[in-house]
Formats: structure tokens, C-alpha cells, sequence
């Protein structure tokens, strides 16, 4: 009988090695992009660094304080010739020129620290309230890119169910033609039917093994496209059932969705402050007309060791001897500047920053036409899609009656086998097109939230409590990694 470790050992081994048998649904796929997509990393490191924008400006309104030294050995050796009053017994002063040859050499520290206190400067203040709207840009743009996310994992998902659906159903397809092949040679053994009955349901069954083939090469791309976000293959993922999630667009009204997108939208939101932005960038450079006024303070101290020999070479002298010195010094003042003639820059700086607040304005304005014009078609899709699933759930009903009542047919002579070829070709069609017209609804129901600026996890989870039927989506002989 196996110890109590080596069962501890055989359980450990059955959880890390054990076949998964969950399907993965459409709120652990977001969870894992978050994680692992690199477009959504991205943006949340340049959030982080635009966030740095404003202790940056709020530091410039602080007293800057420095300290500096320094510790030297100095040889100096050089000439120099002026004029001196020379005076000779009984005669009166008279001025000659005198050179002297001078040699230095000295050990000298110092050091000096600094305090520098903005009294008035235009341009750190408007560069603070810049640093706001920077900030709150930042955070949109970072919005948008969750949204932007939320909506390239509910496509993807989506894409991978529908490629998985319509396998499914080219597969069930495939079947049924090679069975009504069977069942055309058999007869036309017996001399029921002809050979063109037989060639006919050949090719069909041909025609149904490539579509097989296509399906599962589409339902392995869009599973790669999916594991391009998350960095995972799923073998097996959950779809929704036949109901659908209640749809809020038609309560609300286009008008409503509308206004909501020239609010909310994060694209607008993110263009309103660019405009912000560009504003503060104009009166930053106006500041360049204004005065400054700092207060500052210095303090420092000097000690200087030297040795200095001078010689002069008019009276033939030389001396030698110490020339020491050292000092404090604390000074503290006001300083004012003020701009007279720069060659033109500041106003050109002026121009250029108008310019771009013009620029910034006309883009808010196209971003709003842009918001409104893709809310407008994301909510005409959703209701064109709600009444297209509609439709096509109703195809496959009658087109698998079709089947059944063309089979009869062929049984009693009323109808042939190109007829129930023909039927089941456009249940195929129908099944597909219903696959993707659910899985199309369900996404843009996700891009219309995005586009009126109001999409939340809570939404996906609440298109997620619909997705309980788990469906393979790892075909079979395409190559994965």
C-alpha cells in the first residue's frame, strides 16, 4: 500500500500534469490581456509617466537649493607691466614703468550653497495648470486603451467561436454528404438512380471536405490571433446559448447614445484637453514677454595656502614669501529680469503656439463628428444585427425542415438527390450565418459602450453570464504551437 507521502506525490503530479477540463470564458481571456498584452502595458506606462508631469511643475514653485565645492591646486606663472610712481632722493615722484615676473602656487577649498525662491514667474504657474490637463489626458488615453481592449478581446473571442461553429457545421455537413454518397452508389448498384446521381453527390462530399479544410485553418488563425493578446492557445472556450443578452439600445434611443459619445467618448475627452493643453502652451509663451522676480541667497567660505614670488625686473628684487587668504561670504538679494529684445523668438514662439491651439480646436472638432458618426453606426449595426440573428435563427428551423421533408421526398420519387444536396448546402449556409451574425451582435454591442465612452468590465461580465456551453476550438491537424 503506497505511503502517505507518495499519495501526496501522485495528487501533486494529477494537478500539474492532469488534462484541464474547464472551458475558458470571455472574462478570463480579458483578465489574461490585461496581463499580458503588450498594447495595454503601453499605455499604462506612459500613463505612469505622464503622471510625473505634475510634481515636475509643482517642484518649480519650491524654494531650489544647492550646494557646491571644491578643492584645487593652483601653479600660476605669468608677467605683467604697469605704472608706478617711482621716487629718487631730493627729486619729486615721477611715473616709470615697472615689469614684474609673478610665480604662485597655492592649495585652495571652497564651497558655496544657494537658495533661489520664485516670486513671480507667469510661465511655472500656467506650466502647473498644463501639468493638470496633461494628467487628466493621460488617464483618458489609458481609458481608451482598457476600452480599446476590452473591444480587440470580445472580437477575437468572438471570431474564434464563430470559425469553431462553422467547422462544426462544415464537419456535420461533410458527414452527410459522404453517407448520401454511400447511399448513392448502394442505389445505383441496385439501378435506382444514375450515375450522374452519384458523380453529383462525389462532388459535393469533394466540396464539403475543402470547406472542412478552410474552416479549420480560419479557426487556427483566429485562435493565434486571440493568443496574440493573452499570449495563450485555449483549447476549449464558452459560447452562449441560444438567448441572447437583452439589449438596452432601442429603450434608450440613437439621440441618447449620441449625446452620450460627445461626453463621454474618451477620444473627445482627450481632444478637449489637448485644446487645454495647446491653451497653456499660448501663455506659456506670452510669459516670454513678462519680467521675473526670484528672491536668492548665497552663503560660502574660501581658504586659500600659497607661496608667491615676485620678481621685478626693472630694480633687479625679487621676493618670496607666503600670500595666504581666506573668507566668508552670505549674501541675499532680489533679482528682476526683464526681456528688451530677443531677435524676434518669443513672438515667434507666440505664433507657433497659436497656430497649434488652432490645430488642436480642429482636431477636437473632427473627433466629435468622428464620435457621432461611429455611434450612429455602431447602434443602427446592433439593431440591424438583433433582427438579422432573428432572421437567420428562423433559416435554420425552415432549412433543416427543408432537409428532412427533401429526404421524404427523395424516398416516395417526388424529389432527387440534387435536391437534398442543394437543401443541406443552405442549411450549411444558414448555420453559418447565424453563428456570425450572433457572435457579430455580441460584439458590437461592446463596440457601441466603447464608442459613447461608458464600456466597463461589468459589461463583459454581464455578456459573460451567457457564455455556459463550453465548445472545442483547437481543430484537429492544424499545425499549433
Amino acid at each position: 500500500m503506497p505511503t502517505k507521502p507518495a499519495m501526496i506525490a501522485c495528487a501533486v503530479c494529477v494537478a500539474l500534469w492532469g488534462p484541464a477540463t474547464h472551458s475558458t470564458d470571455l472574462i478570463q481571456v480579458y483578465e489574461q490581456a490585461t496581463r499580458n498584452d503588450p498594447f495595454i502595458q503601453e499605455a499604462d506606462h506612459r500613463r505612469l509617466a505622464a503622471l510625473e508631469a505634475k510634481p515636475q511643475a509643482r517642484g518649480a514653485l519650491f524654494p531650489q537649493v544647492g550646494a557646491a565645492g571644491s578643492i584645487e591646486t593652483i601653479e600660476r606663472d605669468g608677467s605683467a607691466t604697469f605704472l608706478q610712481a617711482v621716487e629718487a632722493p631730493g627729486d619729486p615722484p615721477e611715473l616709470a614703468i615697472v615689469n614684474f615676473d609673478q610665480r604662485l602656487s597655492a592649495d585652495r577649498w571652497q564651497w558655496q550653497a544657494g537658495l533661489r525662491q520664485t516670486v513671480f514667474r507667469w510661465d511655472q504657474w500656467q506650466r502647473l495648470g498644463r501639468a493638470d490637463a496633461r494628467v487628466a489626458q493621460a488617464e483618458a488615453e489609458y481609458r481608451a486603451a482598457q476600452q480599446d481592449l476590452m473591444v480587440r478581446v470580445s472580437q477575437r473571442y468572438f471570431d474564434v467561436l464563430a470559425a469553431a461553429e462553422t467547422l462544426r457545421s462544415a464537419e456535420a455537413t461533410l458527414d452527410a454528404f459522404a453517407k448520401q454518397l454511400r447511399e448513392a452508389e448502394r442505389r445505383f448498384e441496385v439501378g435506382v438512380v444514375t450515375v450522374i446521381d452519384v458523380e453529383e453527390a462525389r462532388s459535393a462530399r469533394d466540396i464539403a471536405t475543402a470547406n472542412v479544410i478552410a474552416a479549420k485553418r480560419a479557426l487556427a488563425v483566429t485562435g493565434e490571433l486571440l493568443a496574440e493578446l493573452t499570449g495563450e492557445l485555449y483549447p476549449e472556450l464558452s459560447r452562449p446559448k441560444s438567448d441572447l443578452p437583452v439589449s438596452d439600445p432601442e429603450q434608450r434611443g440613437e439621440q441618447a447614445w449620441v449625446d452620450e459619445a460627445l461626453e463621454q467618448n474618451l477620444a473627445v475627452v482627450a481632444a478637449r484637453l489637448g485644446v487645454e493643453i495647446a491653451k497653456r502652451d499660448v501663455k506659456i509663451a506670452q510669459s516670454g514677454h513678462l519680467p521675473t522676480l526670484d528672491l536668492f541667497a548665497t552663503t560660502g567660505e574660501f581658504d586659500e595656502d600659497a607661496t608667491e614670488t615676485v620678481k621685478n625686473r626693472n630694480a633687479g628684487t625679487r621676493t618670496r614669501g607666503p600670500a595666504d587668504s581666506d573668507g566668508t561670504e552670505d549674501v541675499i538679494g532680489l533679482q528682476v529680469a526683464i526681456p528688451i529684445f530677443t531677435g524676434g523668438v518669443t513672438s515667434s514662439r507666440v505664433r507657433e503656439q497659436v497656430y497649434l491651439h488652432r490645430a488642436s480646436r480642429q482636431r477636437l472638432q473632427g473627433t466629435l463628428r468622428a464620435a457621432e458618426r461611429s455611434t450612429r453606426d455602431a447602434y443602427l449595426t446592433v439593431l440591424a444585427d438583433k433582427a438579422r440573428v432573428e432572421a437567420l435563427q428562423q433559416a435554420v428551423v425552415s432549412s433543416e425542415t427543408t432537409v428532412r421533408a427533401t429526404i421524404r421526398g427523395v424516398e416516395v420519387g417526388e424529389r432527387t438527390n440534387v435536391d437534398v444536396l442543394n437543401a443541406r448546402r443552405a442549411l450549411f449556409d444558414a448555420e453559418r450565418d447565424y453563428a456570425r451574425a450572433r457572435y457579430d451582435y455580441l460584439t458590437n454591442l461592446v463596440r457601441l459602450r466603447s464608442a459613447a465612452g461608458v464600456l466597463l468590465p461589468a459589461d463583459l461580465a454581464a455578456i459573460n453570464a451567457y457564455l455556459v456551453e463550453p465548445i472545442p476550438v483547437a481543430p484537429t491537424g492544424a499545425p499549433r504551437r
